[in-house]
């Protein structure tokens, strides 16, 4: 049960955005974090990894109510930070979340967190309606907790007990998702920037390699030997790679 009070004050407390982030990565001692502005992905790529429409992304970055993704140059390639925006707008969506309420969730914390890539870099809850962010986020660790922030709704105040966090997607230190499991939360394939550069892959293992031993007619569980995985996991990036399941069928138990 909700109880929504008063409005936050626009005061922010930590964000990245691009500049942020190149600020960062000028001190960094962590070199992946200098690859997440690096174009890197086609968007036909990250339609496939976030199960939508390669159309269905170019209508979010150039909706007719207005965008919904960072805006980016006709045929440019995606960053890792515009993946991840793709991956959790596609996953509030198959939770039932309006596009309207993302859209203006974006909006809010943009301008008020002074943030560029607002999907990548906080982290949202959904009651499969609505959109909710720590208010920790706004006013620091020990001021809001507790507490939410209704970003879809210009930062009114919420209380509750249980909203569901989007369990595909992994924060770390840096404030920005860090992994993200494409196929699902109990899925074993993985997109990490600091890992194979940002491929999908399980186990620091990328699935195109594991399906290019497929190609060249090694059975998953020679693949499985040769790579130290469950075979489990080799199918699963076979069919991530666009294998029929039929083709594993002799594998599959």
């Amino acid at each position: 049960m909700l109880d929504y009070a008063y409005r936050i004050p626009n005061v922010p407390y930590l964000f990245l955005g691009r500049e942020g982030i190149m600020r960062t990565t000028a001190s960094s001692d962590d070199p992946w974090l200098r690859r997440v502005l690096l174009p890197n992905y086609q968007v036909q790529e990250a339609a496939k990894y976030a199960q939508i429409s390669p159309q269905t992304v170019i209508n979010w970055q150039k909706g007719a109510a207005g965008p919904t993704l960072a805006p980016r140059e006709h045929r440019a390639p995606l960053n890792y930070m515009q993946l991840i925006e793709i991956a959790v707008v596609a996953a509030l969506r198959k939770e039932g979340v309006l596009l309207k309420r993302i859209r203006e969730a974006r909006e809010y914390i943009q301008r008020t967190l002074q943030s560029e890539f607002p999907f990548a870099e906080y982290r949202f809850k959904t009651d499969g309606q609505r959109l909710f962010n720590d208010y920790a986020d706004f006013v620091g660790p020990h001021k809001g907790r507790g507490k939410l922030v209704r970003p879809d709704q210009q930062g009114q105040l919420a209380w509750s007990a249980v909203i569901g966090r989007l369990k595909e997607f992994e924060y770390e230190r840096k404030r920005i998702v860090t992994r993200w499991r494409v196929a699902g939360p109990d899925s074993p394939i993985r997109i990490d920037p600091r890992v194979s550069f940002g491929a999908p892959m399980i186990k620091g293992i990328p699935t195109w390699a594991i399906k290019g031993r497929w190609d060249a007619e090694e059975d998953p569980e020679e693949i499985a030997d040769d790579f130290s995985l469950r075979k489990a996991d080799v199918i699963a990036a076979l069919v991530f790679e666009g294998i029929h399941r039929d083709q594993l069928r002799k594998w599959l138990h």
